[in-house]
């Protein structure tokens, strides 16, 4: 009886485990008809970065694909679900594969910014789930499926900015959870669906910049949320405004420009919450209504229509107005001076009134506005006599302020004596602590649909608004420079900074933020309207986070009964039988490891690179010890070691968790194993043992270009010594342009990576972010860029590369033109987030750029400070095609050389006194704790007015 009870016992033991691990396994697999799905949706995409290489053919979500989000969610049959892709911004080409309406419980398709073709399909319409559609910034074709309509919990459709056509379907009339409407900037035709008029949750309706025509429904004005309707650059021609448009009481914006509208304006005095008023570029005729207009109003523009009559007294009552805008008309008599009389203006207040070409004869009160008001009266007859004081003034072609804005940084001056330990970090604006040092997050942003047309008044109310979205304090948001594109749309380069003590974000901060910009989780503001996302790329130090797939720790209801019941009986029995388990596990894993790294070695087997073991390295640099280290960067550390045969190397060591330490380490070898050039430094060997990675270099005693330049540098070089540095890092350059098999683009010159031997040689380093130039397409041609990731160091990214990911030998010239300007000034890439290149050219063309070159430089030929300042100038154009080519670049420097002395150049006594000078990615050699990285991204230009100090 006992062996059967143990029997008993025993087969319970079994079962419950079978059970529990079943359950166990299959809540942590994706469900198979979804693993197909994906499968085929990655087959449909062309990829040339590889992003989805390293996506798990068994078990697609529980690997990320390189950085794509594909979060999963449990189900009630015990499997994970997908329930979010996002893959914004990768460069993706081919097509969307219908399989993707097998992705039932999908909450997010988010493909935005790539170059997919081909249409939409229409099996997204089945998925019951979906929230967000996201295919803006595409190439898709065709019409919208009906089957979209159908869709009960669509928020947001976004298919802006493709070239999609065909009518808008009535079937979006079934839309009743859809609360924004993106369809602009396409080629859809047609009437506008006056079963639109049945939505009862929209809000934003963007439809400008299509094909669309007919008559404006006047149905429109039932929809009950609706905030922002902006129509514009549409085809309605013939039609007139329909009078219930003005009882919008709730609408913050009408935009209705070049629209081909006749007819008169129809009373507007019911919208109470109208911010934004555009009406022009039409055939409107009549007068303009006397109502009175919201108190809210900051934009009006009748401009370009057939208006008569005067202006009425209603414009002299608008607290808020901005921009009133009534030129090309046919109205006649007097302007009120009371429209700016009448308004009390803050420092960044400004008023824009532009009544040219109409015919107004004279202004009636004060001819003497504040300095915030801009007046335009040309081409009207008041200007032919006038008669009145400062009229003349106004008559001119005067256009008021720029309409760019840039925020300069709010920091004393005592921070100009300081700089921050990278070219990653910046003082942070607002900081409670003065002249803190941070690592912002870099975000491209682009306001759709504003409802205001000046925005100085309003960055700190934006900036704000974003702090409480993410949660974070008000000095952490920091609008960094902004300006208007066609739309208008505002564009602006946001800085969102750690809060103090913290530099730096930690990884799931990181992950939070991105995941509030890339799921529109931010609460909806109608006066700053819809937003687009355009760029979130990560920047040092946060280029190796890992965007891993979000699964869900819970469990379906089923799976839970089954654990409980099963995990009473049999806990002990598990618990050993799991630590067996892991055992195992750890072991296969350890193996597997192995394998894959004497795998990866005998891969790399190159003729003139030695395989260096642990234990040499070890030997070389006692152990790794803190006296060898000579630096550190985003790669890991670098010692300074000593070879058997008495030979001095840096090492590069690896940081253990090197998320893109393999692809760089395996692109380094490459390159380094086969450039032989003066200029470029060389590779030695390399040590991949034992989980371990590093690359063993030619030791350069006299550390990088950056800590000579540094503030903190004890010695100081001459202007010709300058010149030959600047010299043999183009003629490095150059070589990897011109002459390597196949020609390289380095793709991260900076001061940092330019080293010195111990006469002061200039040699570039750094290769594990280059790429190999383009090579000859099937008809022979020779294409001038590569397609590829946005990649290099704030401050010295080419811009036009960062806009349109085309990589060109020209990007290695702006650059090196950067570097160029820091030999002249002695200044950061970035300072106090101010950018070199425009603080020289605001320099330059203001006439005080002698003021800016650096003093320790001693003496120095003017005229050659003038013709490398122009070539440096010339290498960092925005526009690709205006820089001149490296080879240029070299004969350009040759002639400056030969203008000057050789008895000019010298070397500092100390030359010989840096044994702890730093090698390859190493940031200070003076100050080796300091952290140099590598980056991904870009950093846009600043706008602020130069407020230099040279060193």
């Amino acid at each position: 009886m006992l062996g059967v009870k143990v029997c008993v016992l025993a087969f319970v033991l079994v079962v419950s485990f079978c059970c529990f691990f079943t359950l166990l396994v299959s809540a942590n697999t994706t469900n198979p008809s979804e693993v197909n799905a994906l499968r085929a949706i990655k087959r449909s995409l062309i990829d040339p970065m590889n992003y989805l290489d390293n996506w798990s053919e068994g078990d697609p979500c529980s690997s990320h694909w390189n950085g794509v989000l594909c979060y999963n969610t449990v189900g009630e049959d015990g499997y994970m679900h997908v329930e979010q892709l996002l893959l914004p911004d990768m460069n993706l080409s081919g097509y969307l594969a219908p399989e993707i309406g097998r992705l039932s419980n999908l909450t997010v398709v988010n493909f935005m910014w790539n170059n997919i073709t081909g249409s939409i399909p229409k099996e997204i319409g089945t998925i019951s789930t979906i929230r967000l559609v996201l295919l803006n910034g595409n190439k898709l074709s065709g019409s919208l499926p009906d089957e979209i309509g159908h869709l009960p919990h669509l928020d947001r459709l976004q298919v802006d900015q493709n070239q999609l056509s065909g009518p808008i379907p009535k079937s979006f009339s079934n839309l009743i959870g859809t609360r924004h409407l993106h369809l602009n900037n396409n080629s859809f035709s047609g009437q506008i669906p006056p079963e639109l008029s049945k939505l009862p949750k929209i809000l934003h309706c963007v439809l400008d910049n299509n094909n669309l025509s007919g008559y404006l429904p006047p149905e429109l004005c039932n929809m009950p949320s609706l905030r922002i309707i902006q129509l514009d650059n549409n085809h309605f021609d013939g039609a007139e405004i329909p009078a219930s448009y003005g009882n919008m009481s709730k609408l913050f914006k009408l935009s209705l420009r070049n629209c081909g509208l006749q007819g008169s304006i129809p009373d507007l005095s019911g919208m109470k919450s109208l911010h934004y008023l555009d009406l022009s570029w039409n055939n409107l005729t009549g007068s303009i209504p006397s109502n009175r207009l919201s108190i809210h109003i900051r934009t009006i523009d009748l401009s370009n229509n057939h208006l008569t009559g005067s202006i009425p007294a209603n414009f002299s009552d608008l607290p808020k107005l901005q921009n009133l805008s009534l030129a090309n008309n046919l109205l006649s008599g007097s302007i009120s001076s009371t429209i700016w009389q009448n308004m009390t203006f803050g420092p960044t207040a400004r008023l824009t009134l532009d009544f040219e070409n109409n015919s107004l004869s004279n202004i009636l009160g004060d001819c003497n506005p504040p300095a915030n008001v801009s007046i335009r009266l040309h081409g009207n007859p008041l200007c032919k006599n006038a008669s009145q004081a400062n009229i003349a003034y106004f008559c001119g072609y005067e256009v008021g302020a720029n309409n760019a804005s840039s925020n300069s940084i709010n920091q004393s001056s005592v921070c100009l004596i300081q700089s921050c330990p990278t070219d990653s970090y910046e003082y942070v604006p607002e900081s409670p602590v003065q002249c803190f040092c941070a690592a912002p997050l870099h975000i491209d942003y682009r306001l759709k649909s504003p409802s205001f047309s000046y925005f100085p008044p309003y960055e700190d109310q934006f900036e704000m608004y974003l702090a409480s979205s993410l949660n974070l304090d008000h000095y952490q948001i920091f609008v960094h420079f902004s300006f208007w594109e066609p739309g208008p749309r505002l564009r602006m380069d946001l800085r969102i900074f750690p809060m103090y003590p913290s530099n730096i974000f930690n990884t799931s901060e990181v992950l939070r933020v991105r995941h509030k910009f890339m799921t529109w989780e931010f609460p909806t503001d109608n006066f700053f309207g819809p937003y687009d996302l355009l760029n979130f790329t990560l920047l040092s130090p946060y280029s190796n986070v890992v965007f891993e797939s979000s699964q869900s720790s819970g469990i379906s209801n089923v799976a839970l009964t089954g654990i409980v019941l099963g995990s009473v009986a049999c806990v002990v029995s598990i618990t050993g039988l799991f630590a067996i388990l892991i055992i195992r596990r750890q072991a296969t894993s350890y193996h597997h490891l192995s394998r894959k790294r004497r795998a990866s070695s005998s891969l790399i087997k190159i003729d003139g690179v030695k395989d260096f073991t642990l234990k040499e390295m070890a030997l070389a640099t006692d152990k790794f010890s803190d006296s060898s280290q000579v630096g550190q960067g985003g790669y890991g550390k670098v010692y300074k070691g000593i070879l058997p045969d008495k030979t001095i190397v840096a090492i590069k060591r690896a940081q253990e968790g090197s998320l893109q330490g393999q692809k760089e380490f395996l692109t380094e070898i490459e390159f380094l194993s086969r450039l032989h050039h003066r200029n470029l430094v060389s590779l030695l060997g390399y040590c991949d043992e034992e989980g371990e990675q590093m690359l063993i270099y030619e030791y350069m005693p006299n550390g990088t270009l950056r800590d000579w330049l540094s503030a903190k540098s004890k010695d100081s070089l001459s202007f010709v010594t300058r010149l030959h540095i600047a010299l043999g890092s183009a003629k490095g350059i150059l070589y990897l342009h011109t002459e390597a098999d196949p020609p390289i683009f380095h793709r991260d010159i900076k001061a940092s990576n330019i080293l010195l031997d111990s006469k002061l040689n200039a040699k570039v380093a750094d290769f594990g972010l280059s790429r190999l130039a383009p090579v000859p397409n099937d008809e022979g041609t020779l294409p001038d860029h590569v397609s590829t990731v946005v990649k290099g160091t704030p401050g010295y990214l080419d811009p036009e590369y960062f806009l349109t990911h085309a990589l060109t030998a020209k990007s290695d010239v702006y650059s090196l033109g950067v570097v160029f300007l820091q030999l002249l000034t002695g200044m950061q890439a970035i300072t106090h987030g101010k950018n070199i290149v425009r603080e020289v050219n605001m320099a330059y063309k203001s006439g005080i750029v002698f003021s800016i070159i650096d003093n320790q430089m001693g003496s120095y030929s003017s005229e050659c400070v003038e013709k490398f300042l122009a070539l440096a100038l010339r290498c960092c154009q925005d526009e690709t095609d205006k820089r001149p080519s490296m080879s240029d670049v070299v004969r350009e420097l040759e002639n400056i050389l030969s203008m000057t002395s050789e008895s000019d150049i010298s070397l500092p006594d100390s030359t010989a006194t840096h044994p702890e000078s730093l090698t390859p990615s190493s940031s200070s050699a003076h100050v080796p704790k300091y952290v140099s990285y590598d980056v991904s991204g870009s950093d846009l230009v600043s706008g602020v007015i130069p407020s230099i100090a040279p060193r």
